[in-house]
């Protein structure tokens, strides 16, 4: 639980509140320091060379990294998703060029040589969680370096300390852990049964503790031995059992100003003489500030009791309270409460003798419990769901708060399913609720990458994908989610490959990765492509054609495909060698009623009869028939004609020499084309995005066929007319006006070329002067 440390207590702030305090922080934009922190955890070339024989990471020579970076670099590098390994963390093998203080290793791979490294930085903080590659050998080299260790938390899945002491050393020594300073100690879900002397043994020697967290622990005994513990100021024993024997020990702990007893297991949350029971403990701690009692029976019927006017300095009466046991309270109320799942419902009652109470009565105490249980996943679970309804509803009115608990929630506990369901679930009602225009960079990538991170490790669950990409879509794709590209991309190919085939998780993945296909540079479509984007796309329409199954994913796939082959030759290279034009004939003749999959198609294969060494591949007379009979597709909009157009376009501009088809005949083809051209509305409306003009403006120039010109000037005569802010600027930048003029001044363009050339630069003319008009000052 995060309870009170020294540190609150020192500075009298709960720690329980120290998350809500910070995260208004996470609207303002990134620092300068966190950027180049991403960026060296993303290329550790930066500042790392690799060890040729270990293949180890290691600083370059003549760096050296303070201490806040170091930990700082550890940080980022776990919340991006990355699993820390023996061969990130020997970065830090020598503390004189890579100092370290704190270390946090959750749901981390490291084994005890790369905890050994850590542990010779002379840590003062060291938390191991889900680490299960960390073994009782590990204890050697902590009990070594243990004089400067001041807090040690030992979460789950860490086989850190000995299962057993029998037959062993640590009796003759005195001493399971040697470190004399600690202050803080933590160590969850240990189990030891029948060794009564283990914790006496464990805990005896640490003498200087005032945090110790023994959550859901076995066979603690009566706890009399944590009296020698003077210091103690903060006991957690969540979900521990037999605690009824154990509040005599408890009262005798007279300093305590936290103590945590509550429960989640059924057979554990029932005490005898329940309100006498919490009267007694409460009475005998006089410095309790902070109690948690959830899941108990403790908080009584709800009955309110008026306490008697001799304890309260001979006032007659004072004021009453639903809970018997804290009568005592009433004019010294407790900072916390926990009431989270107790008997009763004891947080649905008015009278609570606490500043702050975790429970489901309302929005406030479902926060706070969030925040308390953040280390404990199956009450986390509950409590996420209870948010989930509150965002659901559109009741939630601490938006950013919830982001926070939610999220930590899940980066926290990686590995657990539910979490991560029931996280990117809310997560879900979060970005898509009416103040999502809140957030800002830092806290969409935040979002954006725990996402991500709990996609990636739970890739084959479908109701986690599911949530994930309804999450993300919510989102500006591809601008928002380009900072995790790579990481994405690797999980929308799983989903469509291994989801199901033709369920909503594949179809809802495949869409996601066309638009990241869409608007985006050249170094990504490829690396779309490196990774696996084309044979993935084929395979799904392979699988669909085997099946003579219509769906929108495979309208979809083939859509990806001519966003992935836009400008990027390698790829439009994959296509072909993937049996790609195998493909096209047979949804062709499947499918040949489906216009939109007609243009997808089209429009991949204009992609790719704009690379010159790949058009002598589509030069068959099967595929040029077939491509001149799409000229007169008679469909409502003129797409599929014009991509036909295009393809033509393109393998014409080779010259007669490059025809090397007998039929049809070179020249009865450019002839439909020019005729379908002329069928064409200069007005119509489009469904394209052209990032640069300089396929077009080629064709353009190639006057020994002006078939190639005539489609190429139209194409830019209807962009100019109907999209003038879009396009105008582009034909202007990339050179076009001077080939236009070019045009109008060479004799072998026939007239309609010159015609639509000269619309053209009119279209520019009057748009900039429309642009010079809007921007010119204004003499009143």
């Amino acid at each position: 639980m995060l309870c009170f440390s020294l540190y609150c207590w020192m500075t009298k702030v709960p720690m329980i509140m120290l998350p809500f305090l910070t995260v208004c922080k996470d609207s303002a934009p990134e620092t300068l320091l966190e950027l180049c922190l991403k960026y060296v955890v993303g290329h550790l070339d930066t500042i790392c060379s690799i060890d040729p024989f270990t293949k180890n990471y290691r600083l370059k020579d003549g760096l050296a990294l303070p201490v806040e970076i170091c930990e700082k670099i550890l940080h980022v590098y776990q919340q991006g998703g990355h699993v820390l390994d023996d061969r990130f963390v020997n970065i830090f093998q020598n503390p004189q060029t890579a100092r370290l203080q704190r270390v946090h290793l959750r749901n981390s791979s490291i084994t005890d040589d790369g905890l050994c490294t850590l542990l010779n930085q002379k840590l003062i903080e060291l938390v191991i969680d889900n680490c299960s590659n960390i073994t009782e050998s590990s204890l050697v080299h902590i009990n070594d370096c243990g004089n400067s260790l001041l807090s040690l938390i030992i979460g789950s899945s860490v086989r850190l300390l000995p299962s057993t002491l029998q037959d062993s050393a640590y009796h003759r020594r005195g001493y399971i852990l040697q470190t004399p300073n600690l202050r803080r100690l933590a160590v969850r879900h240990f189990i030891v049964k029948g060794e009564k002397m283990y914790f006496p043994l464990l805990l005896r020697p640490l003498r200087n503790l005032t945090y110790l967290d023994l959550s859901e622990c076995v066979d603690l005994g009566d706890l009399s031995y944590l009296c020698e513990l003077k210091n103690l100021i903060s006991l957690i024993l969540y979900n521990v059992q037999w605690l009824q024997g154990a509040v005599g020990s408890l009262c005798k702990l007279v300093n305590l100003r936290h103590l945590d007893i509550s429960q989640l297991k059924e057979k554990n949350v029932t005490f005898r003489n329940e309100n006498h029971m919490l009267a007694m403990l409460v009475e005998s701690l006089p410095h309790l500030t902070s109690l948690d009692i959830s899941g108990t029976n403790l908080a009584g019927t709800g009955v309110a009791e008026r306490c008697p006017a001799s304890k309260y300095q001979q006032q007659e009466y004072v004021p009453q309270t639903d809970i018997p046991g804290l009568s005592s309270r009433v004019l010294n109320p407790l900072e916390f409460l926990g009431l989270y799942g107790t008997h009763h419902d004891a947080c649905h009652r008015h009278d609570i003798p606490a500043k702050m109470v975790s429970g489901d009565a309302n929005e406030d105490q479902i926060l706070v419990a969030a925040v308390a249980y953040i280390e404990r996943p199956a009450v986390l679970q509950k409590v996420l769901n209870d948010l989930y309804r509150f965002l659901r509803d559109e009741t939630c009115q601490n938006i950013r708060y919830a982001l926070y608990a939610v999220l930590e929630a899940m980066d926290r506990h990686l590995g657990e399913k539910h979490i991560q369901i029931s996280g990117s679930a809310t997560l879900f009602y979060i970005v898509k609720g009416k103040e999502k225009h809140i957030f800002g960079v830092k806290e969409k990538r935040r979002l954006i990458c725990t996402l991500i991170n709990g996609m990636s490790a739970h890739r084959d669950d479908d109701t986690m994908m599911r949530n994930g990409c309804l999450t993300l879509f919510q989102f500006k794709i591809p601008d928002d989610v380009l900072f995790d590209y790579e990481r994405l991309v690797h999980i929308l190919l799983h989903i469509v490959s291994e989801m199901e085939q033709g369920g909503f998780v594949q179809r809802i993945g495949i869409y996601l990765l066309n638009l990241l296909a869409c608007q985006v540079d050249g170094v990504q479509k490829q690396l779309l492509g490196d990774l696996g984007a084309i044979s993935q796309m084929l395979t799904l329409i392979e699988d669909r054609l085997a099946r003579k199954v219509f769906d929108d994913a495979l309208e979809v796939a083939w859509s990806t495909m001519w966003n992935v082959t836009d400008e990027t030759a390698i790829n439009c290279q994959r296509f072909l060698d993937g049996r790609g034009m195998e493909f096209f004939l047979g949804c062709l003749n499947t499918f040949p009623h489906r216009e939109e999959l007609l243009r997808n198609m089209m429009g991949l294969l204009g992609n790719v009869a704009e690379v010159q060494v790949l058009r002598q591949r589509l030069m068959t007379g099967q595929f040029v028939s077939v491509f001149a009979d799409l000229l007169d597709t008679g469909s409502e909009g003129i797409e599929i004609s014009y991509n036909a157009a295009g393809v033509l376009s393109h393998m014409a501009s080779d010259g007669p020499a490059a025809w090397t088809v007998k039929s049809p005949r070179r020249e009865d083809v450019l002839q439909r084309m020019v005729a379908a051209i002329d069928r064409w509305d200069l007005e119509t409306e489009r469904n394209i995005n052209y990032r640069s003009f300089e396929p077009i403006l080629y064709l353009s120039k190639v006057y020994h066929t002006p078939e190639c010109q005539h489609w190429a000037i139209w194409a830019l005569a209807n962009l100019t007319r109907v999209y003038p802010t879009r396009y105008c600027s582009l034909v202007e930048s990339e050179g076009g006006i001077h080939i236009l003029e070019e045009i109008i001044r060479n004799e072998k363009p026939y007239p309609r070329i010159k015609e639509l050339a000269a619309m053209v630069i009119m279209h520019c003319r009057e748009y900039k002067e429309t642009v010079l008009e809007a921007v010119a000052p204004f003499n009143g």
